[in-house]
């Protein structure tokens, strides 16, 4: 029943709130009815004009409808910029060609065992593919391997700590002399002329013990597409170096290199003085220009620019098919507080030119590299390189 007033003996009236809320009842529950003035005539018994600190009914309605459809607007915004991210995230992610069978098929007990919580190792291989047809990338209209068609010209060992603080990329020089699975003791290149990807990824395991997570190949045509679609990188030459042979010269000074002028940069190496090592410090110089345009544009920390550049390598550039979209994004997007100084680039340890048989070979120091591969494996190449400062890590004087 109502409580009665003490002095009339009518039901008391319930008062109602004045602060505004989107679940309070309308007016006409507390028996409000506006009149064509907007006040709420005979709210209260004897009639009288509305307090002054109350908004009328009608008012207060119109208040919750539009809040009621702000909130609405808001959440359907949010929904769809969600959507919206995730489509472009795996549309260009879903435009990166993948290989597959990239991987050994030895058995588990016969490769090296993964280390968990060790970051994540990936096996970067550039193809000596001389044909115009390209052979990565979405626009590969031949393979990516075929037996005896191409070596591989380029072999890098990146390696991205867990926390994603640090990377160490190893040049692994394409004359390295090492056991080739099924084939006995050859040149590195040769795996992937032999058995592609899978044989490649299997040599490395057995000379390294590191287990690879995943593989990236480009070709020729892709590397000058990936980097004309940057707009071309800055790299300084010291000294001014004598053209040989077919070898270009080059003089003193910052060149602005488009795709060609890049690819003749990166691929010399009889004009140089350590011939084949001095060019994989220029394969690591022009990486290291590379990634700091990529940087300087902001590309890492936008996830609409991150898309882009998905994109882009997707056109240029083969992975292995165990790198789903969702891990292509979050590796690209792990990467954006990584700077240029948190980079080491770095030669395999070198033990010396030899000759087997009529080849000329690039031999590994066994003692300094078995100490590289142990730290790399246990994600405790930071440690390494207070311990090791003398390396053949890259500086800013390359030929």
């Amino acid at each position: 029943m109502e409580p009665e007033d003490e002095q009339s003996g009518e039901p008391a009236q319930r008062p109602v709130p004045s602060g505004l809320s989107l679940f309070e009842p309308a007016a006409e529950a507390h028996g409000s009815i506006p009149d064509a003035s907007g006040s709420a005539a005979g709210a209260v018994e004897g009639g009288g004009e509305s307090p002054p600190d109350r908004e009328p009914p009608a008012r207060r309605r119109r208040t919750r409808r539009v809040l009621l459809w702000t909130l609405s607007a808001l959440l359907v915004l949010a929904v769809g910029g969600c959507g919206a991210l995730w489509w472009t995230a795996e549309h260009y992610a879903s435009s990166v060609h993948r290989i597959p069978d990239a991987f050994p098929t030895a058995p588990e007990t016969a490769q090296p065992k993964p280390v968990p919580g060790s970051g994540l190792n990936l096996l970067l291989v550039g193809l000596d593919a001389r044909a115009d047809t390209p052979t990565t990338g979405s626009a590969a209209k031949a393979p990516a391997w075929q037996a005896g068609a191409a070596r591989s010209d380029t072999m890098m060992l990146l390696h991205l700590s867990e926390d994603r603080s640090s990377a160490t990329l190893v040049s692994l020089p394409r004359d390295t002399w090492v056991p080739v699975p099924g084939h006995g003791e050859a040149k590195l290149n040769a795996a992937y002329s032999w058995g592609g990807p899978a044989l490649m990824t299997e040599t490395v395991q057995d000379l390294t013990g590191i287990r690879i997570d995943h593989l990236a190949v480009i070709d020729w045509n892709g590397f000058r597409a990936l980097t004309d679609a940057v707009g071309g990188v800055d790299i300084t030459v010291p000294r001014t170096i004598e053209g040989v042979g077919e070898a270009r010269a080059w003089e003193a000074g910052t060149h602005h290199m488009d795709g060609a002028t890049a690819l003749l940069y990166v691929r010399e190496r009889y004009g140089l003085p350590g011939g084949d090592l001095d060019r994989t410090k220029r394969q690591q110089n022009f990486l290291r220009a590379l990634m700091l345009k990529v940087m300087d544009s902001g590309t890492l920390t936008s996830p609409s620019r991150l898309g882009g550049l998905l994109g882009t390598v997707g056109e240029v550039v083969s992975v292995d098919d165990r790198l789903s979209n969702t891990d292509l994004f979050q590796l690209a997007w792990g990467l954006r507080s990584l700077r240029a100084d948190d980079v080491r680039f770095m030669n395999a340890p070198f033990g010396g030119f030899a000759t087997r048989g009529e080849q000329s070979v690039v031999l590994l120091a066994d003692h300094p590299a078995a100490q590289l591969w142990e730290a790399i494996r246990n994600d405790r190449t930071d440690q390494y390189f207070q311990e090791h400062r003398t390396g053949d890590t890259l500086g800013t004087d390359v030929d």
